[in-house]
């Protein structure tokens, strides 16, 4: 393995698919086999490795890799001394964060975190939910959960601490969130020595640069439009931008072409408005990297 690339770490699992597409959308292209956990990507100066988020800070702490994508919840749970390059924010399905939630059984007395003095706590996170308990002031029992930690309640555990995206599991095997304990979004991290490393450090944030665009560019669209002279001013009030909107006069001098960048939620109140005020020829298009 030439030291000269950069070693990177993506997580392995329920993330795996959202961080590909997003480095498909930042401009590379990673290809995987089934079971592979050194997927081919297509830089020369990049190394990729598929590795499970719980352990990927902890990895790049030591030096085993240069840089990675895990949340920030690993990251405090490994107690990892890391450099935070920026937060990334996207999940699996939604653009919501993780939660970390403390839940009980939808009969269980308990109420607060208070309430769980002298309990028991099954979790994944177990020094989270410690420094969890301690914030509190309250002392209770936390063991590590190895999986299926929802069925563990109430007949094992008094409660769990487990990762929440949208509650459909913890309703399904009837249980009643009490708290978050934590909100998590993945952080795109790298190890204290390679950013001391000047090169290193501008490939990295370059890469940070990309991957930030491209989730921008997924929440936002173009939107191209013509507008006579005398409504221009109108429609011109209506219009959000990131700056202000292109105005470009047309070759007849009394129309003039407009575009624009916009969160694609606005557009479909948008368009209604702009064909009202005389636009025409509107045309929406995908953006696929935004850069501020």
């Amino acid at each position: 393995m030439s030291e000269t690339k950069l070693r990177i770490g993506l997580p392995k699992g329920s993330l795996e698919e959202a961080t590909v597409e997003l480095f498909r959308r930042a401009g590379y292209v990673i290809s995987r086999s089934s079971r592979g956990y050194r997927p081919y990507i297509d830089h020369p100066g990049m190394e990729v490795r598929l590795v499970r988020p719980q352990e990927l800070a902890r990895y790049v702490a030591q030096g085993f890799l240069d840089c990675g994508i895990t949340g920030m919840d690993w990251i405090l749970e490994n107690e990892a001394s890391v450099q935070l390059v920026c937060e990334l924010p996207y999940n699996r399905s939604t653009r919501l964060p993780v939660r970390w939630v403390l839940a009980v059984h939808e009969s269980s007395p308990i109420r607060s975190p208070k309430d769980l003095q002298g309990k028991r706590i099954a979790t994944e996170a177990v020094r989270l939910v410690s420094s969890y308990l301690e914030r509190h002031g309250v002392k209770a029992e936390v063991e590590f959960s190895w999986g299926a930690t929802e069925v563990k309640v109430p007949e094992l555990v008094d409660a769990i601490v487990d990762i929440s995206e949208t509650g459909s599991s913890l309703q399904a095997n009837n249980l009643r969130v009490v708290d978050t304990v934590l909100q998590s979004y993945p952080q795109f991290l790298c190890s204290h020595s390679v950013w001391a490393e000047r090169e290193r450090r501008k490939q990295i944030e370059s890469l940070a640069l990309l991957l930030l665009a491209a989730l921008r560019g997924e929440e936002k669209v173009g939107l191209k439009m013509n507008v006579a002279k005398d409504g221009i001013k109108a429609v011109l009030g209506v219009l959000p931008a990131l700056r202000r909107p292109t105005v470009s006069p047309l070759a007849d001098g009394e129309w003039f072409a407009v575009e624009t960048v916009l969160d694609e939620s606005q557009v479909r109140d948008l368009i209604p408005r702009l064909k009202e005020l005389g636009a025409e020829g509107i045309i929406e298009y995908p953006l696929n990297k935004v850069i501020y």
